[in-house]
């Protein structure tokens, strides 16, 4: 059946996870009447199965590290045998709990983010879409796919997402082979943990797992952890993970990996065997672009099914816009919300910004963190960006003794002569907080001098901010 709508602009929203929440909400604001289609559950994978609980996962990693770690600063904690002896407790992590609460918060976000829709007047529909041309939605909404609803929109904004990539030759099996969307399963922790690729998927879970009290074997096909990064977060990062006892095997490339009957097996490139009790596999991720009617619509994809976008989330079709990790631009949740809002703003006529990716700050939830905003060193060294950079290690910071602080550094890239922030890098525990007042510093133009100039708690690790940029101070 067809749906009529009283007012003159229909969008139709395919995919319900940041980008579609976003667009959504926004048009629902501008006065369109509007229809979300989403397949499992209002947020998409990002709330249900990737952000919210590997963050929930990673922040319980996190207490336990603070528990363990809690004896360099002074604080221990024992327990007493039967004659009154002090012991010192092991610290227990009781994986299925864990994981019960971690699925119970992406549940409570989900329908906290389908209320919002409801009560901003976004109509609903369970179900696949599928563009029948460019201003057309259908909708399998039954059992198999049988019966199907179709909906004309005036805009359509695509939101589907990406899952995990998966290698023929280390197909998951949910039970010991796993990808990040397995992991919640679990209900008691991993013996010895073998991580496949060494991205930030990969690198966060094995921080994570590490911390929990797994053994962990992260296989890295580049020379460090994190290829792509700032090399001196980097550096930082896979030295904290060797000294945690974590194994890193750099320059190797896993061909295969196979369960056995209590475990798996990972063959290298080099003919060498990584034996363990499971495996993750976080080797990328593809887009959910196949088969919904995007390239018959007229949608220009690229090699890789990824949905071509400009700056304000416009495909190559005019009244069709996509935003997320389904497009070519950077796969985070904060980029698609703000594409998913962009695009809404486009279509109907308001004021918009486009989206520029040099401006947009990056976390990776490892322990610590690593997070980016702007330019990057490499860029500078290469001569694409004219930049000056300071680096000050956090081990000079007086906030960052008193907590036990060890690793991280704050680094600050400035345009050379003016001095204005073009970029930064922290590594810290909460890093992805300390990063804010660089990213402002990058989207409104500030030098280095006006930034040394707001007041910051004594003391306070984001003082490291305000100290490395009075270093590097212009002289007039």
């Amino acid at each position: 059946m067809a749906y009529e709508f009283e007012r003159k602009q229909k969008v139709v929203v395919v995919g319900g996870g940041p980008g579609g929440y976003e667009a959504a909400i926004a048009g629902a604001q501008l006065g369109a009447d509007v229809v979300l289609v989403e397949s499992t559950g209002v947020g998409g994978s990002a709330v249900l199965t990737d952000v919210v609980p590997s963050k929930g996962l990673i922040a319980v990693a996190e207490a336990t590290n603070g528990i363990r770690e809690a004896a360099d600063i002074g604080v221990q904690f024992f327990a007493r045998t039967e004659k009154g002896r002090p012991i010192r407790p092991d610290v227990a992590i009781n994986l299925a709990q864990v994981n019960k609460r971690l699925m119970g918060l992406a549940r409570q976000q989900s329908e906290d983010e389908r209320a919002s829709l409801v009560h901003a007047g976004v109509k609903i529909v369970n179900g696949y879409g599928r563009l029948e041309g460019p201003s057309s939605v259908v909708v399998s909404t039954g059992p198999g796919g049988t019966d199907f609803d179709q909906f004309d929109a005036d805009t359509v904004v695509v939101s589907v997402g990406a899952s995990p990539r998966v290698l023929s030759t280390a197909m998951p099996d949910g039970k010991r082979i796993l990808t990040w969307k397995q992991l919640y399963d679990l209900q008691t922790m991993p013996d010895h943990l073998i991580v496949v690729g060494s991205g930030v998927t990969g690198a966060e879970f094995a921080s994570a797992f590490n911390a929990l009290g797994s053994k962990v074997t992260l296989i890295s096909s580049r020379d460090q952890v994190l290829p792509g990064e700032d090399a001196d977060a980097a550096a930082v990062i896979e030295n904290v993970f060797k000294r945690n006892g974590m194994t890193v095997l750099s320059k190797s490339r896993a061909d295969s990996v196979v369960a056995t009957e209590d475990g798996v097996v990972a063959t290298l490139s080099d003919g060498r065997t990584v034996e363990g009790s499971h495996c993750l596999m976080a080797v990328g991720a593809v887009p959910n672009t196949k088969g919904i009617g995007l390239a018959e619509a007229g949608v220009q994809l690229t090699d890789s099914g990824h949905i071509r976008v400009n700056r304000v989330a416009r495909t190559s079709v005019p009244n069709i816009y996509a935003a997320g990790d389904c497009t070519n631009f950077l796969p985070l949740a904060s980029v698609a919300s703000m594409q998913g809002r962009t695009s809404m703003l486009h279509a109907m006529g308001d004021a918009v910004t486009p989206t520029e990716l040099r401006n947009v700050a990056s976390n990776i939830f490892t322990q610590p963190q690593i997070a980016t905003v702007g330019w990057t060193q490499r860029q500078i060294e290469e001569g694409i960006a004219q930049g000056d950079i300071y680096k000050l290690p956090l081990s000079s910071n007086p906030r960052a003794k008193m907590m036990g602080i060890r690793d991280g550094f704050v680094k600050i890239f400035a345009r050379t002569g003016s001095g204005t922030v073009i970029g930064g890098v922290v590594v810290a525990p909460n890093a992805s907080e300390l990063i804010f007042p660089i990213a402002l510093a990058v989207e409104h133009r500030l030098t280095v001098d006006q930034v040394s100039r707001a007041f910051t708690v004594y003391p306070s690790l984001s003082g490291s901010i305000t100290d490395a940029a009075r270093a590097m101070h212009i002289v007039l």
